[in-house]
């Protein structure tokens, strides 16, 4: 079948693929309007806890989400495999729809109480399964309808699809922001999931405009689909071997980059560089329209010298450049703010033994007792970085905020009252006064303003890092579907994608935080997509193979 594999692609087969990309754009929009309003649903549907451990909580449900993606993939993956491409869209993008517009309509924690957040879970981990099955049948369904020798060009308009779906839902927030204003916190947050209805319906229908794959309506008319698909690709060592290089290989590093240039730039701007949201999101948007085209420049490329190459220099820049670009960021977006950080350097002493670890999800603010923990408590909350400086066994803990010496204090606690008792919650409310006036004095918690913040190299920082997602992101569906056979493809490859972006990749903001809160570094977080990075590139560089010249008719 390698001539007909060979042979140009008609105009049929292009409206084909244009159609499964803008359904998957708005599949892909549906499940990151979340993740853009994850400040707003921590006040909405965490507020019984603190402000640190609502945004946690925030960030966690929608990682709940991405846990549940290699799940999805596995169930749809199999459905894909036995029964067809097509007939898989239609559920997964009903699910993810549907579980969308309800979340719009559901009230929140002061209305319902814990129902709220439990419910609100429920659906992300809903979307999440449907969107483990999205992307291996889009990116399976694309390449078997692309030439031999496009698949890296034709893949890649799958690969714009993440990208263009969180896109188009940050500029539906900052439209709905700017015509609600303070409404839009209240009750005009809903709208952009309301209006995903729409979105839903046209999706569906261009969902039922489309042709099964070619590669499959051919297997299936031989009588040679998989029986039993999920014992074919992890039962068989050969397969999974296959599976697990894919992972650690290519889709953990390609995952980390993704979320580093695009979720945890736009967490790194609006909470550490202190950039208002709609400045932050005019110039994530801005990046993500100038990196786009090359989604497409580098699927293309692939054809021609390689997917691994360019997979392989993306993790690689990334895991070299992080520790550079991100502080330049800040520099160049809040230089009043990075002046003063140098001109204030922040320590807490203390006895490290009553220290607790600061980026706990699960912790309330009454489980921070200690005198160190409600000093490092204060600080985390507010970005504000500090050094650690071990004090002698049983020392009292000081803030040191340049010349200023502020001694923290401890809280009991109120059984009773599920808090801390009177005398020290007043105490613990003049020391956190103290602090935060004591910063803001000095410069550590100023805004970015327009004046200061240079946004053209910020904008560049910003294209920088997105460019490095295309590199990794815009060849990877194309050597995803070469490396697994037509009978198991939708399977095998899925989920080592799903574990990588949904593990890997989405668990990076909660992780990212966590970090920054524990250590008092703001750029600590780093650490994680460097090392994940790093290792991709040394396993990807020794154990995968090349694969753009793999006849996927064939490989049967």
């Amino acid at each position: 079948m390698a001539t007909a594999a060979a042979r140009a692609m008609t105009a049929e087969e292009k409206k084909v693929i244009f159609a499964s990309s803008l359904g998957t754009v708005f599949e892909w929009y549906d499940f990151y309007l979340y993740g853009s309003l994850a400040a707003i649903i921590g006040k909405q549907f965490f507020s019984g806890l603190d402000p640190s451990a609502q945004y946690i909580f925030a960030l966690l449900a929608f990682a709940a989400g991405f846990l549940v993606r290699p799940f999805g993939a596995i169930f749809f993956g199999r459905l894909g495999d036995m029964i067809g491409r097509k007939y898989t869209f239609l559920v997964t993008i009903l699910i993810m729809g549907l579980s969308t517009f309800i979340v719009g309509c559901l009230p929140n924690y002061a209305t319902i109480g814990m129902a709220a957040p439990v419910i609100l879970i429920a659906l992300r981990m809903l979307q999440g399964l449907a969107l483990g099955g999205e992307y291996g049948g889009a990116a399976t369904y694309v390449a078997e309808h692309a030439p031999m020798g496009k698949r890296g060009a034709y893949t890649s308009w799958i690969q714009t699809t993440a990208t263009l779906g969180l896109m188009v839902s940050l500029i539906v927030i900052l439209v709905c922001r700017q015509a609600l204003g303070a409404d839009f916190d209240t009750w005009g947050w809903r709208i952009p999931f309301l209006v995903s209805i729409i979105l839903l319906g046209i999706s569906v229908w261009i969902r039922l405009s489309l042709n099964e794959s070619p590669a499959f309506a051919k297997m299936k008319a031989e009588g040679k689909t998989s029986k039993s698909p999920l014992s074919e690709s992890f039962g068989q060592w050969k397969n999974l071997k296959i599976v697990i290089l894919a992972l650690l290989g290519l889709t953990a590093g390609q995952a980390v980059v993704w979320y580093s240039g695009q979720f945890y730039a736009l967490f790194f701007l609006t909470t550490i560089a202190k950039v208002d949201n709609v400045t932050a999101n005019l110039l994530i948007a801005a990046s993500l329209i100038i990196g786009t085209p090359f989604f497409i420049f580098f699927g293309a490329l692939s054809d021609k010298i390689g997917r691994k190459i360019i997979i392989m220099a993306g993790c690689l820049i990334a895991a070299v450049t992080y520790f550079t670009a991100f502080p330049m960021m800040l520099q160049y977006a809040n230089p009043a703010l990075v002046k003063a950080q140098q001109a204030s350097t922040v320590t807490v002493s203390a006895d490290p033994v009553t220290c607790s670890f600061q980026g706990s999800p699960i912790a309330r603010e009454i489980d921070f007792t200690s005198s160190c923990d409600q000093a490092k408590r204060v600080l985390a909350q507010n970005f504000i970085p500090y050094k650690n400086v071990a004090g002698a066994a049983g020392s009292p803990t000081v803030i040191k905020m340049g010349d200023k010496e502020i001694p923290s204090v401890g809280g009991v606690l109120n059984a009773a009252k599920n808090g801390f008792d009177a005398d020290s919650g007043k105490a613990i409310g003049d020391f956190k006064k103290a602090v935060l006036a004591e910063a803001k004095d000095k410069g550590l918690l100023a805004k970015a303003d327009d004046a200061g913040m240079n946004k053209g190299m910020v904008l560049a920082i910003l294209v920088f890092l997105v460019i490095l997602v295309t590199m990794v992101y815009g060849p990877i569906a194309a050597m995803l579907v070469e490396l697994f056979p037509t009978r198991i493809r939708y399977t095998s490859m899925s989920l080592p994608y799903h574990i990588g972006n949904g593990w890997f990749g989405g668990l990076l903001p909660p992780i990212a935080f966590a970090m920054v809160a524990a250590t008092g570094d703001i750029f600590y977080g780093l650490w994680y997509p460097v090392v994940v990075a790093a290792g991709t590139f040394v396993i990807g560089m020794l154990f995968i193979k090349e694969t753009k010249d793999v006849d996927i008719y064939a490989n049967d």
